[in-house]
């Protein structure tokens, strides 16, 4: 789901993975457990998306494809340490 930036409270376990279009994007923790061996490519195609999620009246929709980092990128990742949780 996409809210307007500060209409969505994001927990203390959440996990900022970087900004899309300016916008913070965090993910929850469970999640990032599940998926921390992934890059998460995200992409807005034409479709009929959530329904109260910011992106349903323009006619689009969120697209969240993966791929598994290679042993290098997942290396350099370890060494950059856990990335930060919401405040």
């Amino acid at each position: 789901m996409c809210y307007p930036k500060g209409d969505f409270r994001v927990g203390p376990e959440d996990v900022y993975l970087g900004d899309i279009a300016d916008s913070p994007f965090y993910i929850g923790a469970a999640q990032f457990d599940y998926w921390r061996h992934t890059q998460l490519i995200i992409d807005v195609v034409p479709g009929r998306g959530g329904g109260f999620s910011l992106e349903a009246p323009e006619g689009v929709r969120f697209l969240t494809r993966s791929r598994v980092f290679t042993e290098k990128e997942a290396e350099e990742l370890n060494a950059a340490g856990e990335p930060p949780r919401a405040a």
